[in-house]
């Protein structure tokens, strides 16, 4: 019996970005079950003697123009493949809005959300000159994906994977959607992010990293340090002026309007900003605790990294991800995320009682360990089959409806 088949539709596929590591996992744990097709400009870190690749050509220059492109591409490509290649899937998957006829969708980010939460950053007047041509590019990229959410997520037949309970209860405030939503969160790798590991890395990376003994190192991975509340993390730090603490950052981001903060916080020497790297897990073996008090964020995934590490997190309510935390258990839950005097008391405890330390430690790995890649792909499957139910139904309908009366 021929496998179901499935079209991915990503402009790419890669272990090292959130959205796309999910899509990577899943497709390459469900290949032995569905014919995958994945419609993609680069398809990395992905057998593809498991799925067949069909390469569609980027386009360079702005990333409003190659998006658009992408989007009426990814159409064209299908359509012919459908046509003349007798090719046509069974459910059409998109992580995210990159097209009008996906039968399943995992939702990663409502735009509409996002588009609120950043309004005060993106406004020209609060901002210098030279910069005003990138955010009226963000501006109009964020309109036109919020314009096609509108079109897409409100139908009601379309199954959403949502990535947390936050993302589903967005999904419902912007565009009332509740039926066939189900909130799949994504894995973790614990082969490479455990206790052991994290040990056994970790005088190397301290060494790498010019930390000596007695330093507390508080780390925050991401890009988009405001949202990920550094602001918050060097203002708590400055607090307590403590000459033990040290902060890296981690990832791609302009460390230059955080210069003064760090003067004003007399956090001079003690700030490292560092660029990311694919073996992500030394950052987590160089630190001793991960603080993200995150503005805004949909599930960030290195606070559940490091808890698979067994670091002690700090994060904000506004993180998806803090769902998978206990408060005061396996984990800290920031409800204000620019409460900076009760995050620097959380901090100080941290730092100076070892055995509340180790205790949210030892919990935070073990509560990471129910969050396998496997679990993720089960739940995965459980949506593309949903799609295809509905697909059928709607087949059985318009044969119902086109017979006529006689």
């Amino acid at each position: 019996m021929p496998r179901p088949r499935i079209a991915v539709v990503s402009p790419f596929i890669d272990k090292r970005h959130g959205t796309e590591r999910r899509v990577a996992e899943c497709v390459q744990r469900l290949a032995g079950e569905y014919e995958i097709h994945v419609y993609s400009n680069r398809v990395e870190d992905v057998d593809l003697d498991k799925i067949t690749w069909h390469r569609i050509p980027a386009l360079p220059g702005p990333h409003l123009f190659g998006y658009l492109w992408w989007f009426l591409a990814n159409h064209l490509w299908r359509w012919r493949d459908s046509r003349f290649r007798g090719l046509a899937p069974e459910v059409v998957y998109s992580p995210g809005i990159n097209c009008l006829d996906a039968d399943a969708i995992s939702v990663h980010v409502v735009f509409a959300r996002l588009r609120e939460s950043v309004r005060e950053q993106v406004q020209l007047s609060r901002n210098p000159m030279k910069t005003w041509p990138q955010l009226i590019h963000r501006r109009i990229y964020y309109r036109l994906i919020q314009f096609l959410e509108g079109r897409v997520y409100p139908r009601p037949d379309r199954p959403l994977a949502a990535v947390s309970q936050k993302v589903a209860g967005d999904l419902n405030h912007y565009y009332g959607r509740t039926d066939q939503v189900r909130v799949v969160y994504g894995g973790l790798d614990l082969s490479r992010f455990n206790p052991e590991r994290r040990v056994s890395l970790r005088p190397a990376a301290r060494a790498r990293f010019g930390l000596a003994e007695n330093n507390f190192v508080l780390l925050l991975i991401g890009n988009g340090w405001k949202n990920k509340g550094l602001p918050s993390l060097l203002e708590s730090a400055g607090l307590l002026r403590d000459s033990r603490l040290m902060v890296l950052v981690a990832g791609r981001d302009n460390p230059a309007p955080y210069k003064v903060l760090i003067e004003q916080h007399h956090l001079a020497g003690r700030v490292q900003f560092l660029p990311p790297r694919p073996d992500v897990e030394f950052f987590y073996a160089a630190a001793d605790a991960y603080v993200g008090p995150s503005l805004e964020d949909a599930f960030a995934q290195p606070p559940a990294e490091a808890m698979a590490c067994g670091l002690p997190v700090i994060t904000s309510r506004n993180n998806g991800g803090a769902e998978m935390i206990s408060h005061n258990s396996d984990g800290l839950i920031l409800e204000d995320p620019e409460d900076v005097r009760t995050l620097a008391e959380w901090i100080c405890r941290l730092l100076n009682d070892s055995d509340f330390r180790r205790g949210l430690a030892v919990n935070a790995a073990r509560t990471a360990r129910k969050f396998t890649w496997e679990n993720n792909a089960a739940e995965m499957k459980a949506v593309f089959e949903q799609a295809r139910l509905s697909r059928g139904e709607q087949r059985v309908r318009r044969r119902g409806g086109s017979g006529g009366k006689k």
